[in-house]
């Protein structure tokens, strides 16, 4: 594309900021914890394919083998009070598919779930005039450009820059062909990957002249604020701002109740909209979520009222009760005010450092 071409607005975008004026909005919950519940076989997964790998755990796929099944989540959390859904695609990338050997199906895997969840959204709205947003979502695959799987070779890596971003951008292409209004870069563990997901996202938006609204959300490995690459959520924010991406959050990791601390930091750092979507507590001794819906939406309604986010959901744990209970929490709240910055100059590294 020539580089004088200008980049058409998102009118998605525009929608969901106005949205965002007027109320809290609410995301989804997962569909891993949706997809358990169905006790689904290994055939169910499979469906008419013919791979040589066992597909049970593969979630992504059935967006091909069982798109009602997918449809019928969808539709739940719409009904629960969902103004914004998620694809089913944390895994729909080639780094990730590859443990199921179905690398050549990324790109209808990704188209196929989300066209499965526009027909929902806008059947949805043609009813009762509601706006819901849908958002592709990228998950951070299992492979981490900031550090070495090798203890005793810290200068390795299993993957580059160019590939991560390569493969992020066959996903973020099919997500937008399917029907995707936004990207969300989500459980963002290594920030690097997460830039490489970004930059993805910004090549696409050139060479499609239409502008790629960006979601991030990270994810924190200790209750010191730290994600797995070491950053802080102030640094975090910081070596992400200059993307400007319509959200910035935190989801997974803990519970509303520990994420709090880093909620409030965060709300008080960026100068974006604010979407957080903890899990439904801390896991039980069997890798289980045990918090009530009325629990999970008390607590969220605390940051509500204290003006901390612009929307909330759930992550693990989390089923369609819990998102009702959370979207009835927030019900007449007023959203986060996004604070005014003045000018400075803004590094990270692992921390932030801010010179005047």
């Amino acid at each position: 594309m020539n580089a004088q071409t200008p980049i058409m607005a998102s009118s998605a975008e525009a929608a969901f900021r106005a949205a965002a004026t007027q109320r809290i909005l609410v995301k989804d919950g997962p569909y891993g914890t949706a997809i358990q519940a169905l006790g689904l076989t290994e055939a169910d997964y499979r469906g008419s394919l013919t791979v040589n790998h066992d597909q049970k755990g593969n979630n992504d796929i059935l967006n091909i083998t069982r798109p009602d099944a997918i449809a019928g989540i969808a539709r739940a959390y719409i009904e629960a009070g969902a103004d914004i859904l998620a694809t089913n695609s944390f895994n729909a990338n080639r780094i990730s598919q590859a443990d199921y050997g179905t690398e050549g199906l990324v790109r209808e895997i990704n188209v196929s779930a989300a066209r499965i969840l526009r027909a929902e959204i806008d059947a949805a709205t043609a009813k009762d005039g509601r706006p819901r947003f849908l958002a592709g979502a990228l998950g951070p695959t299992n492979k981490t450009l900031s550090l070495s799987p090798r203890v005793e070779d810290p200068g390795f890596r299993e993957v580059d820059f160019d590939g991560v971003k390569s493969v992020y951008r066959e996903q973020i292409d099919a997500l937008l062909d399917g029907g995707a209004d936004f990207i969300l870069i989500e459980t963002v563990f290594d920030t690097l990957n997460a830039k490489a997901a970004a930059f993805a996202a910004m090549e696409a938006e050139e060479a499609r002249g239409q502008r790629v609204p960006i979601m991030i959300s990270m994810t924190l490995t200790d209750l010191a604020g730290r994600n797995l690459s070491g950053q802080t959520v102030e640094a975090f924010w910081v070596s992400l701002e200059h993307v400007r991406p319509l959200s910035i959050g935190l989801n997974c990791s803990f519970g509303a109740t520990e994420l709090r601390p880093h909620v409030q930091v965060l709300a008080g750092t960026a100068d974006a909209l604010i979407m957080v979507y903890p899990n439904a507590g801390l896991p039980n001794a069997f890798g289980g979520y045990d918090e009530a819906p009325e629990t999970t939406g008390s607590l969220i309604h605390a940051w509500a009222e204290q003006g901390l986010v612009n929307a909330v959901g759930g992550c693990c744990g989390t089923t369609p009760d819990h998102i009702r209970a959370i979207a009835k929490a927030v019900e007449g709240l007023a959203p986060r005010r996004i604070p005014a910055r003045p000018q400075a100059l803004r590094l990270s590294g692992l921390e932030a450092a801010v010179f005047a």
